[in-house]
C-alpha cells in the first residue's frame, strides 16, 4: 500500500479551489450522488465523485490533467442531488479556471470551442450553430471536417445559415467583464 503524506501543498491546492469556488470540499463524504446523476460521467476519465476525493487527497498533477473537468457540462444536476449542497459544477468551474490559468488545458480544443460559443451567445443571444461548428473547425485547423453532414442536414432543414437574434447580449458581456476586473 502505498503513503500519501500530507504536505502543505496537498493542503494549498484544496484551499485554492475552496477560496475560488467558495465550496467546502472536505464536506464531501463520497456517497456517490453526484456521478450517478451526471449525465456526462461515462465519457470521463474520473467521475465526479472522484475528481472530488483527489482534490481532498492534494493530487493536484491528476486533477489538473484530468479530462473530466473539461467534460463537465456544467448541468448541475450533481449540484442538485448532492446532500451535501457542494456546488460540484462550481468546483469544475474553477479548476478549469486554475488549468487554463496555469495552461495545464489536458484537451487542446477546449478553450478555442468555449470562447467560440461564449462569442456566439454574446452577439445573438443564443448558440448559432453554424457559426460555431465553422469557426471551431476553422481555428483547430480542421476547417472542411463537417461539411458533408452539415449539406445533409442543411438538406433536412435542420440547419439555419442566418443566425437569429434573442437580443441584444453585448450591454450583459460588458458588464461581466467590468465586475470580473473590479475582482482582480
Amino acid at each position: 500500500m502505498q503513503k500519501l503524506l500530507i504536505n502543505n501543498n496537498i493542503l494549498k491546492f484544496k484551499e485554492d479551489i475552496e477560496g475560488l469556488s467558495k465550496q467546502r470540499i472536505s464536506n464531501c463524504y463520497q456517497c456517490g450522488k453526484c456521478t450517478a446523476g451526471c449525465p456526462v460521467a461515462f465519457a470521463m476519465d474520473y467521475p465526479p465523485n472522484q475528481v472530488i476525493r483527489m482534490i481532498q487527497l492534494g493530487l493536484r498533477n491528476e486533477v489538473m490533467s484530468s479530462h473530466a473537468i473539461w467534460f463537465c457540462a456544467s448541468c448541475e444536476t450533481c449540484t442538485t442531488r448532492c446532500p451535501r449542497e457542494i456546488d460540484l459544477a462550481r468546483i469544475m468551474d474553477s479548476l478549469r479556471i486554475i488549468a487554463q490559468a496555469e495552461n495545464k488545458v489536458s484537451v487542446r480544443e477546449v478553450p478555442i470551442l468555449n470562447q467560440i460559443f461564449l462569442k456566439s451567445i454574446e452577439l445573438t443571444g443564443r448558440v448559432y450553430e453554424v457559426g460555431v461548428i465553422g469557426a471551431y473547425n476553422f481555428f483547430s485547423l480542421n476547417p472542411f471536417k463537417d461539411i458533408p453532414l452539415g449539406i445533409k442536414m442543411f438538406l433536412k432543414g435542420k440547419l439555419n445559415l442566418m443566425p437569429h437574434s434573442a437580443g441584444n447580449f453585448r450591454g450583459l458581456f460588458k458588464r461581466i467583464r467590468e465586475k470580473s476586473c473590479d475582482r482582480n
